[in-house]
């Protein structure tokens, strides 16, 4: 999250100063890749090349000090960078939002959403989709998918977790019975929970716009100093190449649309989750 902050505020900057990524590149004597991540918030940054940009952007002096002790936050490693050796490439961004994120919307209609999967459901998926996968690397995937999802259970301001699926991923077996068994178990105790909401899209629901988007979560975050704005939301898609992030208005006001369009047509998941189960014990 310093990261992104800092990235937004740079690239302000650079706006401001009417400057392109190429001119900006060409005064610092950096590569527009270089500026893309920093003001994407892919990398951290060193104090001093936040104020080479600011002198570059002429960016008030009153700024500069904030922003070079954001630039040190930046270097901030969370729990999750022990899992480096298993988090797959441009993954770890989303860890981290996830982890500032006050409120996670997110559509499915596939798989059960990481945050509510049990642990038997996520092995059973990763062995399948990944069959010349160890057992070594297998287990520890298994047991960061487990650590994230402690932000929907923890104690102060646990996530709040708005999930719409297709009522088919109900009806996966993915795993077996009784893998499948005991993750409907878990997502109609999930249902119970206040801060999370769990909803179906039946499959005589007609036209949604699930059906043009696909997959997606958006994530929304806190204001982190009283008084001050919160970051941006951000959509995170899974694309089969790799994740895509989007934060431009326009892109979230079209998911914003989307999941509101799911949410016309979607129900309560208790009852499709307990017909579900029943079909499990048959």
């Amino acid at each position: 999250m310093p990261r992104r902050q800092l990235g937004r505020h740079l690239r302000d900057l650079r706006n401001r100063a009417r400057m392109t990524t190429r001119t900006a590149a060409q005064q610092l004597e950096w590569s527009e890749a270089k500026i893309w991540r920093i003001e994407t918030g892919q990398t951290s940054l060193r104090s001093l090349d936040v104020e080479a940009m600011c002198k570059v952007y002429g960016a008030p002096s009153d700024l500069i000090g904030p922003l070079t002790a954001l630039a040190r936050e930046t270097k901030a490693r969370g729990w999750w960078t022990a899992y480096g050796d298993v988090i797959a490439e441009g993954f770890e961004v989303y860890i981290g939002l996830e982890e500032a994120a006050s409120r996670l919307s997110t559509y499915e209609n596939e798989l059960v959403p990481g945050l509510l999967q049990t642990e038997a459901y996520t092995r059973a998926m990763l062995a399948a989709a990944r069959p010349d996968m160890s057992a070594s690397e297998i287990d520890r995937r298994v047991q960061l998918r487990m650590a994230r999802q402690a932000l929907v259970t923890r104690a102060d301001a646990p996530l709040q977790l708005d999930a719409v699926i297709s009522e088919s991923v109900l009806w996966h077996r993915i795993g077996g019975a009784e893998v499948a068994a005991g993750q409907l178990a878990h997502l109609r105790q999930m249902c119970d929970l206040p801060n999370v909401r769990i909803r179906v899209v039946p499959p005589d629901s007609g036209y949604h716009e699930g059906m043009d988007s696909g997959r997606f979560v958006m994530l929304e975050f806190p204001e982190l100093r009283v008084g001050e704005q919160p970051e941006p939301p951000v959509v995170y898609v899974e694309a089969f190449t790799g994740p895509v992030y989007l934060d431009k208005e326009n892109d979230i006001d079209r998911y914003r649309r989307a999941f509101a369009s799911l949410g016309a047509v979607a129900v309560d998941a208790r009852d499709g989750i307990e017909a579900a189960r029943e079909s499990c014990a048959v």
